[in-house]
């Protein structure tokens, strides 16, 4: 174990979607993974397998990442299993069935605002604290996974959603500056309609499909195309970009 690879990477809910996708893309461009799951243990294991049929390395880690215990295991795990980590991408998030804010209940607030907000914040923190060259960290990226729904605010559907991204993109712009002169560079991505199972759990699987035609681009995306920009940010060819949300939603 321990062997210290400089290209460690930690990806919060990797079992599926846009997680999976960057998980199996950092794979194919040498990095050694760490695969978070909350629940779906036998999809964590398809994306661990599927990275070592092709010679890659990865560990699947189970944890709820609002819960901090669980995130700061979660870093434990990754970091014995693949050496320090140099990229963290936090991806996990969720979506509650769609409904007007007059319409939600507190219960559902909170647990949307527990993952996608305290969630990605308890994730950041622990990335900056074993990243940050000021710790013996060895520096390296962070992209959260924000949303186009932070700027679109998602009426009648979920403005809880958009509200916990909206929180997303704001980070990204503080803890850029923070951790610049750490040596850790931090960005966002904000995917618009992307094929996923996210609409499914929304209450609208076709959701992404309908309304993907009506963008500049014609198509929703698929969690491929979001991929590759997560990877550009946390390589190399990304040096001087820190504290930038990058669109990837066809121009909506």
């Amino acid at each position: 174990m321990n062997n210290h690879d400089s290209r460690a990477l930690l990806v919060t809910g990797a079992s599926r979607g846009i997680g999976r996708a960057i998980a199996l893309l950092a794979a194919q461009r040498g990095w050694s993974v760490g695969v978070n799951y909350r629940e779906d243990e036998d999809a964590a294991a398809e994306v661990v397998a599927a990275i070592a049929k092709k010679g890659g390395r990865a560990v699947g880690l189970k944890g709820d990442v609002s819960n901090e215990s669980d995130v700061i295991a979660i870093f434990d795990q990754a970091t014995y299993a693949l050496g320090t980590l140099t990229g963290v991408v936090a991806n996990a998030g969720i979506v509650a069935p769609t409904a007007r804010l007059v319409d939600m209940t507190v219960e559902r607030m909170r647990r949307v605002f527990e993952v996608n907000v305290l969630g990605v914040y308890l994730t950041a923190r622990e990335a900056a604290r074993r990243m940050s060259e000021s710790a013996n960290g060895l520096g390296g990226a962070i992209v959260l996974v924000s949303s186009a729904a932070s700027r679109l605010g998602s009426p009648n559907l979920y403005v809880d959603y958009a509200g916990s991204k909206g929180a997303v993109d704001t980070l990204t712009i503080g803890l850029g500056r923070e951790l610049g002169p750490e040596g850790v560079r931090v960005n966002a991505i904000r995917p618009g309609l992307i094929v996923t199972d996210i609409h499914a759990s929304g209450g609208e699987p076709e959701r992404a499909h309908t309304l993907g035609r009506a963008s500049p681009i014609g198509r929703p995306g698929a969690a491929e195309e979001v991929a590759e920009a997560a990877i550009w940010l946390l390589s190399d060819a990304a040096s001087y970009v820190t504290g930038a949300i990058l669109d990837v939603s066809g121009g909506r």
